[in-house]
């Protein structure tokens, strides 16, 4: 499998000295005793916000620290060739930076921030596809006082290449799919998706149909999740198998909490979340690798919450929190996991919160410790949408064998099936997700 170039843009190290005032005035409260924060822009990318750390001013910045990037953004070449066009004839690619003192948000629709000063940062992105670039590091003045002060402020961007397999369901994963590699024009077929119900009522038959198949191994359901029937709206035993080309299985996402309407409502709870665990094969059965569960927001607009986990081979050790975010449930978004940002401004993503006792309690689940950076990501349509086509991305680090990018792939289809579960309970169900005693109803 080939990669395709992607270059990743990222911002840190972030850091202001404000001057100290000679005379403060009673009633002002000088920047330094107030929180700091800025917005990163880059062309049509969506607007970032960061929390950007106060230092006092005799203070130097420690270079040597490593920091996790308060912000990146993903280049694809798609992106890379757009901005050398238009940098033909506008000129200069720039990341433009607005620092605010004062807190983040609106108060009664005016924004509770005060503008201290913008930064430009030229960028030439030419050839970071195969080379890293530092574009800025260091301290840059901005704004002024009346007595003609500079505040400091301290950042650095740098561009470095981050291939990626890109691969793109050929339908809805509830249609069994094709799965396809996809690198410039060329679409080459690598796997392929079985959607099933799995029920009391139908496993004898299904584990017939599955002998050359890994057998399902009874002790993950009912550590993680619940087969028993539920009173009420629900839905349930939803699973999807991926096989590679020879017809071997290599991955799968099964549902093992059924997605219950709350009491009294018409939609799945934060509180009651529905959940998958995604599977890989080994030693003649499923060993699961990750959880993921899945929830409706509330609100004006309404999201598809979600949090993935890593689940460990060690029975005793915790599962380690990969990613936790919302996305549209109308216009659908990205899943994405990234361990090289900090948590957004929204508090929407997660990092891992702690590492694992010794070399042996993940299996070959080490590599959230071993590499940083982009890890995943997906890319799904919303309710509103008359066919999604997940597309995924996964970082070239983080694939070592087909069962790699078969796990990623399978995690992507409950992502998306997580749109359909999480519909409110008044709306139906396409027919290929209703089990046939529901049609009958």
């Amino acid at each position: 499998m080939d990669p395709c170039p992607f270059v990743r843009l990222s911002i840190g190290n972030l850091a202001l000295k404000i001057p100290v005032a000679s005379k403060p005035t009673r009633t002002a409260v000088h920047p330094s005793s107030s929180p700091c924060f800025c917005k990163i822009k880059l062309k049509s990318f969506p607007l970032q916000t960061a929390v950007v750390p106060h230092m006092p001013p005799e203070s130097q910045f420690p270079d040597s620290q490593v920091q996790a990037p308060a912000a990146a953004f993903h280049l694809s070449k798609a992106d890379l060739e757009r901005f050398a066009g238009k940098s033909l004839f506008s000129g200069k690619l720039y990341l433009k930076i607005a620092i605010y003192t004062g807190r983040r948000g609106a108060t009664c629709g005016v924004n509770s921030g005060m503008l201290l000063g913008k930064v430009s940062v030229p960028l030439d992105l030419a050839g970071t596809e195969s080379r890293a670039c530092v574009f800025h590091s260091g301290w840059i003045s901005v704004g002024k006082d009346a007595k003609g002060s500079s505040a400091q402020f301290h950042l650095n961007v740098k561009a470095e290449p981050d291939p990626r397999f890109v691969f793109q369901f050929d339908g809805e994963p509830e249609c069994s799919p094709q799965v396809f590699q996809i690198r410039g024009n060329v679409r080459q077929p690598v796997f392929t998706c079985k959607f099933s119900f799995r029920s009391n009522a139908d496993r004898h038959q299904r584990s017939r149909s599955l002998q050359s198949e890994p057998s399902y191994s009874r002790g993950w359901l009912s550590t993680f999740g619940s087969e028993r029937e539920r009173p009420g709206k629900e839905r349930k035993g939803w699973s999807i198998t991926v096989h590679d080309l020879s017809g071997s299985p290599v991955a799968a996402a099964s549902m093992v909490t059924p997605f219950v309407a709350s009491p009294g409502s018409d939609r799945v709870s934060r509180s009651n979340p529905g959940s998958w665990l995604i599977l890989r094969p080994g030693d003649g059965t499923w060993k699961p690798w990750g959880r993921l569960e899945a929830w409706r927001e509330r609100g004006a607009s309404e999201g598809l919450g979600y949090r993935f986990e890593l689940i460990p081979d060690s029975v005793a050790a915790a599962g380690i929190v990969l990613a936790e975010s919302t996305l549209s449930s109308s216009k659908g978004g990205k899943f994405v996991i990234d361990l090289g940002s900090t948590p957004s401004a929204s508090g929407n993503s997660a990092s891992p919160g702690c590492s694992p006792r010794g070399s042996g309690d993940f299996g070959y689940c080490l590599w959230p410790y071993t590499h940083r950076g982009f890890v995943m990501s997906a890319k799904v349509e919303g309710e509103g949408s008359k066919c999604s086509k997940p597309t995924v991305e996964v970082g070239v680090q983080h694939v070592n064998c087909t069962e790699d990018a078969a796990a990623f792939v399978a995690l992507s289809a409950a992502i998306d099936l997580s749109v359909d579960a999480c519909r409110v309970f008044s709306q139906k169900l396409r027919k290929e997700l209703c089990q046939p005693h529901d049609l009958l109803t």
